[in-house]
């Protein structure tokens, strides 16, 4: 079975919009930040809209053509509107929880590469369609254009059991990221081939 990858155009986002929330509803910092399931069905599609309206502006979302899958990439020396992210989650965390989220995300930037990179903000499958090669094919649809223009690739990885599938494509941990009681975050690297 061949799988199709597009760019997304606003026409779409709803519906990647749904499979990443069905993607990450097992994540462990996903689910850290809106714990209840009332909270992650009320807040996490609005954060996945405001994370990525700047790489839709970009047109550097990618899916699949059947929305089960998308991968939200930054190109080079684009910048992440942090503003309109911390007024969200300060609007939906509280408390001690929000310190630790803007600790972590503190840590998260610290790690991104100076050198100019692409940067993978987002990759989901929905859990239904895992396993299956959709996530494979929504790297290489950027990884083999990283080794072509020999750009570096940069991620990080909530999922510990997701490292394996990162390593696979050529990434490699380059540290941890943690705060307070936050699930511990992988920042990985990947050079071109």
């Amino acid at each position: 079975m061949a799988i199709l990858i597009k760019t997304a155009n606003k026409d779409d986002i709803e519906s990647i919009v749904s499979s990443i929330v069905l993607a990450f509803s097992t994540d462990p910092a996903a689910r850290w930040m809106y714990p209840s399931s009332q909270q992650y069905l009320k807040n996490y599609p609005e954060l996945i809209r405001v994370f990525g309206a700047q790489a839709l502006e970009y047109q550097t979302i990618y899916c699949t053509d059947d929305y089960v899958g998308a991968a939200f990439w930054f190109p080079p020396q684009s910048k992440i509107d942090s503003d309109a992210i911390g007024g969200f989650l300060q609007q939906t965390i509280s408390g001690q929880r929000q310190q630790e989220i803007f600790a972590v995300l503190e840590q998260m930037e610290s790690y991104h590469p100076h050198e100019p990179h692409w940067y993978l903000a987002i990759l989901g499958v929905e859990a239904s369609h895992q396993s299956q090669g959709y996530g494979s094919a929504l790297m290489r649809h950027k990884l083999e254009e990283c080794d072509r223009t020999n750009t570096i690739a940069y991620l990080e990885s909530s999922k510990p059991k997701n490292i394996p599938f990162y390593e696979k494509h050529g990434f490699k941990v380059i540290g941890e990221i943690q705060a307070g009681e936050s699930p511990t975050i992988f920042p990985m690297l990947r050079y071109p081939s």
